[in-house]
């Protein structure tokens, strides 16, 4: 029995590069869980093997800022000329039907999702080394070499930010970060204070 009848925003953050994505696709694939991904917006354009409303939703610039100024979003930002951000309503919805809800985002976002949902996990995930980041940047051999420059020099003044989150995990191995932030999950769900009130309800609990 879940105590905690809403659902839990698990926000999945780190330098581009670290490995966000396949930690987030192997989280999924394992069993015991009731997870729902949150689909980001981009005005990027898809990669090899990118569908659209499933990997993200792909929008015009033109569009992407219409949203902004309604404050459609739960985060946003704008790196190497695109923005990508969080659809507020569509992650409020999967809340309060009682889904984990994770968000795989870059750690600009973490940040304005940490100001405004306090009560959110953040998970920070990070290379097991600087060298291993460049490495999986170069792998992806869709970036030049400026590109992949930039990125590193960004991931240079995140990794400091580590602190801001709840949890770090090292991504050495796909399925050990994976285990270790569904443990995570299981764990904050079980927190008193998510629990306590429905606690208290079903065992009559009168503090009076």
């Amino acid at each position: 029995m879940k105590l905690n009848e809403r659902g839990l925003l698990v926000v999945l953050s780190g330098p581009s590069g670290v490995g966000k994505g396949t930690v987030r696709k192997a989280l999924f694939e394992m069993e015991g869980h009731d997870l729902v991904y949150s689909i980001s917006m981009t005005t990027r354009p898809p990669r090899e093997g990118e569908i659209d409303g499933d990997d993200y939703y792909f929008v015009s610039k033109e569009e992407f800022e219409r949203r902004i100024k309604e404050d459609a979003f739960l985060e946003w930002a704008q790196f190497v000329g695109h923005y990508y951000g969080t659809p507020k309503d569509k992650v409020e919805e999967q809340l309060k039907q009682g889904h984990e809800v994770v968000l795989e985002i870059e750690v600009q976002g973490a940040l304005q999702v940490r100001e405004r949902m306090s009560d959110a996990v953040f998970v920070f995930i990070a290379p097991p080394n600087k060298e291993t980041l460049y490495r999986r940047l170069l792998r992806r051999g869709t970036e030049s070499n400026e590109t992949i420059q930039k990125r590193m020099d960004k991931a240079e003044r995140e990794f400091p930010l580590a602190h801001k989150y709840d949890y770090i995990v090292v991504n050495d191995e796909v399925r050990n970060a994976a285990d270790r932030i569904l443990a995570i999950i299981r764990a904050e769900h079980a927190r008193t204070e998510r629990s306590i009130y429905k606690y208290k309800e079903i065992m009559e609990v009168d503090e009076s």
